[in-house]
């Protein structure tokens, strides 16, 4: 029995981090006739609506919080949420899928930086050379492989935003960490969803010329279940999903299927027909392997430990 819940466990992990991944090719397929801004309104209001009915289902009591405590939460989601995925989106929109999941698959890593810093602790030598190999194989994809470009700083620019969100979202993950002891996970989510939802119909208001509503009745049918399958799949799903893993599994564990998210939007990418470059394939291992590194030398060492060492010492 516990094999089998185990193995349910994965697979709910496999099916989270698919979801995240194949978010990045879904959403070039709605940004062809929808404006970045409209999809994150659509994206949050789909999945605020889908986790208020979770929470009524499971009757789950809404925490009490004092007006500091909410003001701290709506002031990190509307730069976490809000900020974060405007600029994804707007990234994704002029650059790749495969290089805003690799640039995004950073994100574990900067926000270890992001925690060391604040707590003043040195990460250790391997997580340094972790975090420089993954660089590495995200400047090969945003250079395309030119030294020149990377001398001459000639970034595309949907690279450069996601870039900049990433940092937003890992800077996010950081100042949350400290609201899990007074805030439900769930509570805090939909709170972060509804004040990322209020900043982009805010940002809407002082464009003027952005119309969530016009625009998402001029989507095709195929674009109508493309934005459905954000919302519901690409948002509450794979949160939901993964929260189980880290529940069952503990965060460590689970936080290794992070890594699988570039190769499911390269794969999602490829199924629907976008184009993937060798070069992005040769940096997405790049990405992986330093991403994996600190687990692979962690169990080289615990293989060279004479197993008799333990009884005996």
């Amino acid at each position: 029995m516990k094999q089998q819940s185990t193995f349910i466990t994965i697979l709910l992990l496999l099916i989270s981090v698919f979801c995240w991944g194949s978010v990045f090719p879904v959403s070039k397929v709605v940004l062809e006739h929808m404006s970045q801004n409209s999809l994150v309104v659509w994206r949050f209001s789909i999945a605020a609506f889908c986790l208020v009915l979770y929470l009524l289902l499971k009757a789950e009591r809404w925490p009490k919080l004092t007006l500091q405590q909410y003001g701290w939460l709506i002031g990190i989601s509307l730069i976490g949420v809000g900020g974060f995925n405007l600029l994804l989106f707007t990234g994704v929109k002029h650059t790749t899928a495969t290089n805003g999941a690799l640039v995004m698959a950073l994100s574990p890593l900067v926000t270890l930086l992001m925690v060391s810093a604040m707590s003043r602790k040195w990460i250790s030598r391997a997580q340094a050379f972790s975090l420089m190999i993954g660089l590495a194989g995200v400047l090969l994809v945003i250079t395309k492989g030119s030294w020149q470009a990377l001398l001459q700083f000639e970034f595309n620019q949907g690279d450069i935003t996601i870039i900049t969100a990433m940092l937003l979202w890992s800077a996010y993950t950081t100042a949350s960490q400290k609201m899990s002891h007074w805030l439900p996970v769930l509570p805090f989510t939909l709170i972060s969803m509804l004040s990322g939802d209020a900043f982009i119909l805010a940002a809407n208001s002082l464009q003027g010329d952005i119309h969530p509503i016009t625009e998402l009745f001029n989507l095709s049918l195929n674009e109508l279940l493309a934005m459905l399958y954000i919302g519901v799949f690409g948002t509450v799903v794979g949160y939901l999903f993964f929260l189980n893993g880290v529940q069952k599994l503990g965060s460590a564990s689970a936080a290794l299927f992070f890594n699988l998210i570039p190769v499911f939007a390269a794969l999602t990418a490829v199924m629907m027909g976008q184009e993937v470059t060798a070069i992005q394939l040769t940096g997405m291992a790049i990405v992986m392997l330093g991403l994996m590194l600190p687990q692979l030398l962690k169990m080289i060492r615990q293989r060279s430990v004479p197993q008799g060492c333990g009884a005996n010492g």
